[in-house]
């Protein structure tokens, strides 16, 4: 599977009067200054990057600076790669320098991307050999991947921003009980029925006990939830998000518990208790299931949320909802945090509901993955390379695929039908990119369709209120037409 790449850093490894320096800042290698490396401060992350070099994707982020900022609205770039100092740092040149700038130093460490504006370049450090770099840099970012094979790499590398990706903070509640969250019946059939509003605590939905221990995965389960945050204010909470309904995630909460109080099984686990001790973090995942009609077809839908936490309250349990009040069933993935384990997830939902297609009453012929963010690079990943890529036996690919804002740019020739929608306001993923690729699989001969909503940003989830909505039939209507193909 193509892991996400990293940036690279653009090191100042160049002496500003070094002589045989090219117009481009491209100078001979620098003296070396042995020693161990300077510890950067640590900073917080803004969001991940994907750097392809080759046959190789490099993961990476970027801090959350001024300087990084600015690297990021230049993104997605694809350019030559030039040694600045061999067997340290590989660099690449901007179109323009960075307008804002943050303080440069000497300091870096292994994997860092820095940014030098004399260039102006970006350098990947992949060695930690000297002391510090030779000129003053500003770091941009880190490479969290294993960066050595840019010391022998000398092609063109792409660029691409990720998911913004900021880090739970570490401040928030612990697991409380709250006696004032709940609000009694006010004339919902049934009448003893407790019924959520937007002023009910989190904490009281996910302790309710119709819902037993996977309450606390309605909501993101890394989060840091305040005791009093309320259903209301979720939206504060889902990093990366606009849009967010206080309505639609009281609707849910209150569909959920009303299934659940009525006998009907809601959430299934994915995993066998044996591989849940062997790995305790799959613990937290399974399928949240939004029942349609007996023997329909069948969605899995797959929240966003930078592979740091799932925003299914947002990015998915709306989408299944609505998907099983059009008759389909529909699930919800709660997954384990990072691409790869995202993906085994996903792919072992995937053989879970085939494999128990009887008991489950649906149909497992052309159905459909949705995805937002994130959850759209699970749905495409799994389109294209299919169950046995990520440990599970070869189960049938979907009959369309869903994506929501994100830019992938990889096409391997094997994709089903896809949708796709973006904003032209997401600094997230950029529309041009999520084009080129719905043009590249049309020109397979495969369906591809792709709306583009003026002024949208990232995370606009069902669009309700915006200049999208409708999107969501127009998907429908593209899924049900290929399911027949």
């Amino acid at each position: 599977m193509v892991k996400k790449i990293l940036m690279f850093l653009s090191v100042g490894l160049f002496t500003l009067g070094m002589a045989g320096c090219s117009s481009s800042g491209h100078a001979g290698s620098a003296p070396a200054q042995t020693g161990p490396a300077e510890k950067l401060p640590e900073q917080d992350i803004m969001c991940s990057i994907h750097i392809t070099a080759g046959n190789t994707v490099l993961d990476g982020v970027l801090y959350d600076n001024p300087t990084a900022q600015g690297f990021a609205e230049m993104l997605p770039i694809t350019t030559e790669t030039w040694h600045a100092a061999p067997g340290f740092a590989r660099a690449f040149d901007l179109p323009a320098q960075i307008d804002e700038k943050g303080e440069p130093g000497y300091g870096y460490e292994p994997g860092s991307l820095a940014y030098w504006d004399e260039g102006p370049s970006i350098a990947m450090i992949y060695e930690a050999s000297r002391r510090e770099t030779v000129v003053p840099v500003v770091p941009i970012g880190k490479m969290t991947s294993d960066a050595s094979m840019l010391e022998e790499y000398e092609d063109i590398i792409t660029i691409e921003l990720g998911e913004y990706e900021e880090m739970p903070s570490g401040t928030g509640g612990t697991l409380t009980e709250n006696s004032s969250g709940m609000t009694e019946n006010e004339g919902v059939a049934g009448g003893n029925e407790t019924v959520f509003t937007a002023d009910t605590k989190v904490w009281d939905v996910m302790n309710d006990p119709a819902f037993g221990d996977y309450g606390r995965l309605i909501f993101p389960d890394d989060r840091s939830i305040s005791d009093s945050l309320a259903l209301g204010d979720i939206g504060s909470i889902l990093t990366w998000y606009s849009h967010v309904s206080p309505g639609r995630t009281v609707e849910i909460a209150n569909y959920l518990r009303e299934q659940a109080t009525s006998g009907e099984q809601i959430f299934y686990d994915i995993y066998t208790e044996e591989e849940k001790t062997a790995d305790p973090a799959k613990e937290d995942t399974g399928l949240f299931f939004f029942r349609g009609t007996p023997g329909e077809k069948f969605a899995i839908a797959n929240a966003g949320g930078g592979f740091a936490y799932v925003a299914a309250m947002h990015d998915s349990f709306p989408h299944a909802l609505e998907l099983s009040k059009k008759g389909y069933n529909a699930f919800a993935l709660i997954y384990r945090p990072g691409a790869q384990t995202a993906c085994e997830d996903l792919a072992r939902a995937i053989a879970f509901i085939h494999e128990n297609a009887e008991e489950l009453e649906v149909d497992v012929s052309g159905y459909s993955l949705w995805g937002g963010s994130a959850g759209a690079r699970m749905a495409a990943w799994l389109g294209s390379y299919g169950t046995a890529a990520f440990g599970e036996a070869d189960y049938p690919k979907p009959g369309a695929v869903i994506m929501q804002y994100t830019g992938l740019s990889e096409v391997t020739g094997e994709e089903p039908p896809t949708y796709a929608c973006v904003g032209t306001n997401d600094g997230i993923a950029y529309y041009g990119t999520m084009e080129g690729r719905i043009r590249q699989i049309q020109a397979q001969g495969t369906n591809a369709e792709i709306e583009v909503f003026e002024g949208l940003p990232h995370g606009f989830g069902l669009g309700e209120g915006t200049v999208a909505e409708g999107w969501f039939d127009n998907a429908v209507e593209f899924w049900e037409y290929n399911m027949i193909q």
